[in-house]
């Protein structure tokens, strides 16, 4: 893989991990196109620490009154730092125990399609959801049930920011309030993904290296536009929109797949 494969791969990262397509189910797609899917989950990974910097940066202030308050044991800080810690926990387990049957996914490739309309139909139901959803933030059920969720989205094809948001409004939980758990836990899972793929990146060869930087510092500048772009798109109560789209990249791929 070239340093110019590496960047569209992590645009592609960047653009569609905060947008409700699935990342992981676009690279996947990306990289069966363009003949480098023996990259496989190190390159993900690093993609993905890129987004994590973009989280950090958009959610900065936010990120900085929680440390603040759990330093000073407020209440409410010290509540939501533990539910977005309650959440992160099934991930975690899953990551722990089954880390091999996780990276066997990314092997068949057309899961990756399958996955696509799979949550296309999730995001379909979020056109009424969106409208009824009233809470300001998720009770500690609701942070266990979309932890649970984000395990289900470890699957390529599967968006985890779509399935949290979309299980976040079914829940009742307002959009804004949704997209803000789901993007925060997902800075404990991406990093904690690193962490368990450090052994593979410190064994990658200079020139992996490389392609591993260019890929994450584009994922990271595009991510930062495209959670702009998707709060934004929540405001107009317009989620559901992406369903189509999933259906059309699941539906296409899988045509591709059969014919060649």
């Amino acid at each position: 893989m070239n340093w110019l494969e590496a960047a569209f791969l992590g645009l592609i990262q960047g653009l569609t991990e905060f947008l409700p397509v699935s990342s992981s189910g676009h690279l996947v797609i990306a990289e069966t196109l363009l003949g480098h899917s023996e990259e496989g989950i190190a390159f993900e990974v690093a993609v993905h620490v890129g987004t994590l910097l973009a989280i950090l940066v958009y959610y900065r202030k936010r990120v900085a009154e929680l440390l603040l308050g759990t330093l000073k044991r407020e209440s409410e800080s010290l509540g939501y730092v533990g539910k977005l810690i309650l959440a992160t926990l099934p991930a975690v387990v899953v990551g722990l125990t089954i880390k091999d049957q996780i990276e066997a996914l990314f092997d068949h490739v057309w899961i990756a399609g399958v996955a696509l309309l799979a949550t296309g139909g999730l995001l379909l139901t979020t056109r009424r959801s969106i409208q009824s959803a009233s809470l300001a933030a998720p009770s500690w059920l609701h942070a266990l049930i979309i932890g649970c969720a984000q395990v289900v989205a470890i699957t390529p094809g599967i968006s985890r920011s779509g399935t949290t948001v979309a299980v976040g409004l079914l829940l009742g939980i307002r959009a804004l309030a949704a997209t803000e758990f789901s993007f925060l836990m997902g800075v404990a899972a991406i990093a904690g993904a690193a962490v368990l793929q450090l052994p593979d990146l410190m064994a990658a060869s200079n020139q992996s290296l490389v392609s591993y930087g260019v890929g994450g510092s584009v994922a990271a500048l595009s991510g930062l536009a495209a959670i702009t772009l998707f709060v934004r798109l929540l405001r107009s109560q317009q989620f559901h929109v992406f369903a189509w789209y999933c259906f059309a990249a699941g539906a296409s791929f899988l045509a591709y797949l059969a014919l060649y």
